[in-house]
């Protein structure tokens, strides 16, 4: 297992619920096609779940 993940938003948040849209701002996902690197981790695994409809996950 890698010890980092590349997540990138590929839709928009309009219409989701604030857990959603506070889930992606955790993730540091501000804005559509936005990239970042976060360490492969639980929480963060966690995190995705639960937006895996509105990301990329590359490992």
């Amino acid at each position: 297992m890698k010890d980092t993940i590349t997540i990138t938003q590929i839709k928009s948040k309009i219409g989701s619920t604030r857990k959603i849209r506070a889930t992606l701002v955790g993730l540091g996902l501000t804005r559509m096609y936005k990239t970042v690197t976060r360490k492969n981790t639980p929480e963060i695994r966690g995190m995705i779940a639960k937006v895996q409809h509105l990301v990329r996950v590359e490992e």
